[in-house]
């Protein structure tokens, strides 16, 4: 991620110990809109950290269901504004010959909702029927696991500058960070990462490690089964329908990784 894109200096007033304020800079992390369109329909907007938008748009699909593999997508390109400038708040998937799009499932699913009020089974039942559960459970190294919080904090450069910025990152199955995207939305950051490894070519990832920086709700967990993830790990707690889709799809979900400590709340750890 570009960092100057990223962050943005703002003028604020600093309180400390009841002084008087003091006029200062400081960093914020920015957020603006981006449009996504599909052979130039307008599908969802998003607000995201500018930055890796082709990736972010490449794993919003995937974890749609509407692509699979990299040859779907032909190019993505920056739509015009009226001077017949690159809009970069506005970016166009365009597909290869041949390749269906079914608009109505981009309107984000029910099931995608935290909010939708509808039951788990019926949101597993859904998700399930959509993407295939993992075939053979990975069974990742408790020390492995233990390594990668230090390892993702180490590469937040943009959570430094602002402590603003969610992150996703992808671990092999020694503990080699790949892929770390920063991003002010927690499932913008996890499609940038989907989408990095869309491009590569390297999806699914049964024996690969996911990363969250925050908790893990139900859209977290199905967009990691959507990739073919096999494990997904949190620093913070995941919900109980993210529990119980991974559970029903043969994923690993660890939760509470910090310090040396964790909860294993489906699969089973080395």
């Amino acid at each position: 991620m570009s960092l100057a894109k990223a962050l943005r200096r703002k003028p604020i007033a600093r309180i400390e110990d009841r002084r008087p304020a003091a006029a200062v800079d400081d960093v914020v992390a920015v957020e603006e809109p981006l449009e996504l369109r599909v052979a130039g329909r307008s599908v969802a907007v998003v607000m995201r950290t500018p930055g890796h938008d082709r990736e972010l748009a490449a794993g919003f699909l995937v974890t749609e269901g509407l692509v699979r593999r990299r040859d779907d997508i032909v190019d993505l390109v920056y739509c015009r504004d009226g001077r017949g400038e690159p809009a970069e708040n506005i970016l166009d998937v365009l597909l290869a010959p041949g390749v269906a799009v079914d608009f109505a499932r981009l309107t984000r699913n029910v099931f995608t909702s935290s909010s939708c009020g509808i039951c788990s089974r019926a949101s597993i039942e859904a998700v399930r029927a959509q993407f295939p559960a993992i075939a053979a459970p990975f069974r990742p190294a408790a020390g492995v696991l233990a390594a990668l919080p230090e390892r993702l904090r180490a590469a937040q450069a943009g959570f430094a500058a602002t402590g603003g910025l969610h992150a996703s990152a992808l671990f092999d199955r020694d503990g080699k960070l790949e892929v770390l995207r920063e991003d002010v939305g927690r499932h913008n950051a996890l499609d940038k990462v989907i989408g990095h490894a869309f491009f590569a070519e390297r999806l699914p990832r049964r024996d690969a490690i996911l990363l969250v920086s925050g908790r893990v709700s139900f859209e977290i967990a199905q967009k990691a089964l959507a990739a073919g993830i096999g494990c997904l790990a949190a620093i913070s707690a995941p919900t109980s329908a993210a529990v119980e889709l991974a559970t029903a799809s043969g994923q690993t979900l660890v939760g509470f990784l910090r310090a040396g400590r964790m909860n294993v709340y489906a699969g089973s750890v080395g």
